[in-house]
């Protein structure tokens, strides 16, 4: 399958046709709904163009002795959106990620981080940047201000601790352990430490792993908060609902190549209009909406 372009208008406009297609519009003449839709392709074009690549990728390949991971892989990162890299394990999304973060070194390719070089400016890019690892280490006996105040002194920054426990709504932890923390408040301050050093772009691999579904939720609603704060936020997931309501675009990267890049509602378009149909109906609320409904959503201990 060729790499689709996130700005094709022939497939975003499919979209924009639905709209058409509505009860509303089928009382306008033709040519009102020609120009109608030719009016919405067009601020779509413009949209796209206004757009500013923070990170550029381009036949990036990483190779382990005869072992290719990554196989000339090239997209883009906007500004201001979630991206989503995703596909099976063993697909080389975390391989990937970690070059760009300047953790591992590449075979071949050309990376640019919002100017900056991985392989002639490594320094400048880990200065703009913030990383949450699958497997985070903390001290485990020092509270969460100790750690946070570790972190700042590490960046250099100059912040102040409970500030930054409130954006991840951890403030009434801030003298708990971080061994006492449940999963989604290890999660939360994982997050938090991403933001120490004010980064334009963080990087989330597989951020909800093992949360309830309220944990789970909660952690959504702040990384949408972060992206609606100015920060760009490159994530990795296996959970495709997860995907579709976080992501503004996601790649699909398949043995080191990808395979598709679009928006979610674009890919889901052109699944749907190539005659694919669901063997089960889809109903409008599933067992997790079941479970948030019947124990709330608020943040749990």
């Amino acid at each position: 399958m060729r790499q689709k372009e996130a700005a094709d208008p022939q497939i975003s406009f499919i979209s924009y046709f639905r709209l058409l297609q509505t009860s509303f519009y089928r009382h306008f003449p033709l040519t009102v709904l020609k120009f109608i839709s030719y009016s919405f392709k067009a601020a779509y074009i413009r949209n796209m163009e206004t757009k500013k690549a923070i990170i550029s990728v381009k036949d990036l390949v990483k190779k382990y002795d005869d072992f290719v991971a990554v196989q000339g892989l090239s997209f883009e990162v906007y500004e201001h959106e979630i991206f989503g890299l995703l596909g099976p394990n063993g697909a080389g999304k975390t391989t990937t990620l970690e070059i760009i973060e300047t953790l591992r070194a590449k075979t071949s390719g050309e990376i640019i981080v919002d100017g900056f070089s991985v392989d002639k400016q490594p320094q400048d890019i880990k200065q703009i940047i913030g990383v949450q690892l699958q497997a985070a280490g903390y001290y485990p006996n020092l509270n969460l201000i100790e750690l946070i105040e570790l972190f700042a002194g590490l960046y250099g920054a100059k912040i102040k601790p409970m500030e930054m426990l409130e954006k991840v709504n951890l403030q009434d932890k801030a003298k708990a352990k971080y061994k006492a923390l449940s999963g989604g408040q290890k999660q939360r301050f994982s997050i938090a430490t991403t933001l120490i050093n004010q980064p334009k772009i963080i990087f989330l691999d597989e951020p909800t792993t093992g949360l309830d579904p309220q944990a789970r939720r909660n952690l959504w609603d702040l990384i949408k908060e972060i992206r609606d704060a100015g920060t760009t936020v490159v994530i990795t997931t296996h959970y495709m609902d997860e995907a579709e309501q976080l992501c503004d675009r996601v790649a699909f990267v398949e043995r080191g190549q990808i395979i598709a890049l679009d928006t979610p509602d674009n890919l889901i378009d052109q699944l749907v209009n190539s005659g694919f149909e669901r063997k089960k109906e889809v109903k409008k609320a599933n067992l997790e909406d079941v479970f948030i409904n019947l124990t709330g959503q608020e943040w749990r201990e």
